[in-house]
């Protein structure tokens, strides 16, 4: 026997069998005959180890790779819906949210929006109610104006711009102009409402709060028991007035206490102006009280009882209303709620081809 192979000796005068080739077993044979294949001699236990190994890891390989295929297919796929639906959003702010309504063909009553807190940034600023009073009075459409209010007041100079145009205008382009409360006309609010001719009210609007406030918090006593000290330095005897890190001093509280007393006789002038004879003073009238809405025209706050619809149809007598509020569009939304840069050009973008009115 051959101790390589263990298969049987040849016999005398035969050819020695040839090496393996590739796992393949050839015999030599005469010539030109052909020689039948001999079986792949068995593996050993190590040889076999390796193979099942290498198979185990190829197989491994082959999992991940397709696995990574799947998720950069994925991938491909959220990432394109995203861009469609970005896409989506911009077409329907150009086409929606920009919409600016063209003179009717008939008299019609022109409607301003007055909601939320009246501030430099939010939809109730000056500049924003400026621009839709300015349309709304230029249009020779519009028969008069309706200031449609819900809000509870705020800054009492955006406040001041808007009652100030007001008055301009009406003078200007000889207009009337109506304030239709809905929950709450309060201090700011009321502020630009008593530039109208009449105020009317729902039975349980709340109406009022003729005063000014300035608050603020003191963390003293509250720095003491933490064992903080505050080091504060000042050019100037009144830079750090009201700071509430700092002990309250009697003369800087006397300044503001002057300060907002004169912003509130501004405010009670405005009034007294606006509502001429019709308001019946009382020792509350201006002390930052609100009544509802029976009560305040009892106060000679507001005139009588109305929603818009009764106003544009007994009142005005032009029942058509067309809104001159500015809206934001969907761009300006995205940009607000997720920051800068895509948002601001596409805000950039829509403005530049559908401007407000």
């Amino acid at each position: 026997m051959n101790p390589d192979n263990d298969r049987p000796t040849e016999g005398a005068g035969t050819p020695a069998p040839a090496p393996p080739f590739f796992g393949e077993d050839f015999r030599g044979a005469a010539a030109g005959s052909a020689a039948a294949p001999a079986p792949m001699p068995p593996l050993g236990p190590a040889a076999a180890a390796r193979g099942s190994g290498l198979e185990e890891r190829l197989e491994r390989l082959g999992r991940e790779l397709l696995r990574q295929q799947r998720a950069d297919r994925r991938w491909r796929l959220i990432f394109r819906l995203a861009w469609l639906g970005l896409a989506l959003a911009i077409a329907w702010a150009l086409f929606s949210d920009r919409v600016v309504p063209g003179p009717p063909s008939t008299p019609h009553t022109a409607l301003v929006e007055v909601r939320g807190t009246i501030d430099a940034e939010g939809e109730a600023s000056a500049e924003r109610l400026v621009s839709a009073l300015r349309s709304a009075f230029e249009d020779p459409g519009a028969q008069a104006v309706v200031l449609r209010i819900n809000s509870p007041g705020g800054s009492p100079v955006q406040s001041g711009i808007v009652n100030d145009e007001i008055r301009r205008l009406k003078a200007l382009h000889g207009k009337k102009v109506y304030a239709v409360v809905e929950e709450i006309c309060a201090s700011g609010a009321y502020y630009i409402a008593v530039a109208a001719d009449e105020i009317y009210v729902d039975k349980a609007s709340l109406v009022g709060s003729i005063g000014v406030l300035m608050d603020g918090f003191g963390f003293v006593e509250a720095m003491k028991k933490l064992g903080i000290e505050r080091r504060l330095l000042t050019a100037g005897e009144h830079k750090g007035m009201l700071d509430p890190f700092s002990p309250q001093d009697a003369k800087q509280t006397a300044l503001a206490q002057a300060m907002i007393d004169q912003v509130h006789q501004q405010f009670i002038t405005t009034v007294r102006e606006g509502r001429g004879e019709r308001l019946k003073e009382t020792p509350e009238t201006f002390s930052g009280l609100f009544w509802n809405g029976e009560q305040a025209v009892q106060l000679g706050l507001a005139d009588a009882m109305g929603n818009l619809d009764h106003v544009a149809r007994e009142v005005i007598k032009a029942e058509d209303i067309v809104d001159y509020t500015p809206r934001e569009n969907v761009a300006e939304r995205l940009a607000k709620r997720f920051g800068a840069g895509v948002g601001a050009g596409a805000v950039k973008a829509l403005r530049e081809l559908a401007p407000m009115r």
